[in-house]
């Protein structure tokens, strides 16, 4: 609102709306709640990776014989499993082996799409074509069933998880990096610069990678609960971390023989799953809509 005084009466000013333009703007510079609320929850899923002791102090892997099978109460939040430990610290413990599976897997796929990305649209036809080709007929394939194959071949674990899932999911990125590639290489800039004899490393360097990586972040954010989605699966699968370990995954493969004696062993995990993914998705949509000018 702005303050305008009457010219009738000086000692009465008079109110007048704000500018409707300048009111739009700030609601649209704003994130809605969906936002702000997955924000929140990455943000608390974060300090249960970091420190899991802050929000559950106890040890994950404590079993109490005489608590087996508690439903969620006061003294525990999310029940207590077959073997008597609670469900909530395990959950919060969880965190830290399933965002760094996830994270590890990504980082993978990251640097080896934005390397194999560059590689094949700066590379001459032959070369390009086949690295193009062999994108897309990996990405023909489900990611679960490309994970499973790697680790069939390579043996369970959580090593081998991470591996299998930033392979699985490198074509991706790569594609997208290759696109971008295509659309600098052509760039009024770049062909200015080779022009002045710029050298072919410098080149990549200065003018190339910083413009092509731009929309990496954003597909990193998202490709992170595509992650931890699908090691949570082959964690259930037994191809991940084994019990006693608290990964979701193993979780709530453990809790799947007493779902109608103890629904909560499995669901809470899962659920937990459910926001990750959910809530990296809403971030990194929003954050897709503002690289791409658009309000979301």
């Amino acid at each position: 609102m702005t303050v305008t005084v009457s010219p009738l009466s000086a000692d009465a000013p008079t109110l007048t709306p704000a500018n409707p333009a300048l009111r739009s703007a700030r609601r649209r510079s704003l994130p809605r709640p969906g936002v702000l609320t997955a924000g929140a929850y990455l943000i608390l899923l974060v300090v249960a990776a970091a420190w899991p002791a802050a929000l559950a102090p106890g040890d994950p892997l404590a079993a109490d014989p005489l608590g087996v099978l508690s439903p969620p109460s006061a003294a525990h939040w999310f029940g207590t499993d077959h073997l008597g430990r609670d469900v909530w610290t395990r959950v919060v413990h969880g965190a830290g082996h399933s965002l760094t599976i996830g994270v590890a897997a990504t980082a993978i796929a990251v640097t080896g799409g934005v390397l194999l990305g560059l590689l094949a649209g700066l590379a001459h036809r032959v070369a390009d074509e086949a690295l193009s080709r062999t994108f897309d007929a990996v990405s023909a394939f489900p990611l679960l069933l490309l994970a499973l194959l790697f680790i069939a071949v390579a043996g369970p674990g959580t090593v081998s998880l991470i591996v299998a899932i930033g392979i699985a999911t490198l074509p991706h990125h790569a594609r997208v990096v290759r696109g971008q590639t295509m659309l600098v290489r052509r760039a009024t800039y770049v062909e200015q610069a080779v022009t002045f004899g710029l050298s072919r490393p410098r080149l990549v360097r200065r003018h190339v990678l910083p413009n092509v990586v731009g929309p990496v972040p954003v597909l990193a954010v998202i490709g992170l609960g595509e992650a931890i989605l699908v090691a949570a699966g082959l964690s259930f699968l037994g191809m991940g971390p084994q019990p006693p370990s608290p990964e979701w995954g193993a979780m709530l493969s453990e809790g799947r023989n007493y779902l109608q004696v103890g629904w909560w062993i499995s669901i809470l995990p899962g659920l937990a799953v459910t926001a990750t993914v959910v809530s990296l998705t809403v971030v990194g949509r929003h954050w897709q809509a503002r690289f791409d000018g658009r309000r979301r």
